[in-house]
């Protein structure tokens, strides 16, 4: 089961965090007219297999889906996670939706 863990919106560094064990993980993204790209996810080594990314992933989307972002999920990790959500397919933008070969 996943532990909670508290995920914040570094808006300036374009970044969801979560601070664990004095680590950071992060999901990095862009947000262009009201798209916005996940491009990668980083889960150091020490809080691997912990469930930290998912948890990421889904605060991210449910962040984009508050803000009625449209999402492209290049980051294999939010494609992965997307693809196996169908609940997600809603918040792709076009070019999610083919990435996820949904066009």
């Amino acid at each position: 089961m996943d532990e909670a863990i508290s995920i914040r919106n570094n808006s300036s560094a374009h970044r969801f965090e979560a601070v664990v064990d004095s680590e950071v993980a992060v999901a990095t993204y862009s947000v262009d007219d009201h798209i916005i790209t996940f491009i990668h996810t980083v889960v150091p080594v020490a809080l691997r297999g912990r469930g930290i990314a998912t948890q990421l992933i889904r605060t991210a989307l449910a962040d984009s889906r508050d803000h009625h972002f449209s999402v492209v999920p290049q980051c294999p990790m939010f494609a992965a996670y997307m693809r196996n959500h169908p609940e997600t397919h809603d918040l792709l933008a076009p070019e999610g939706r083919k990435m996820l070969g949904l066009a």
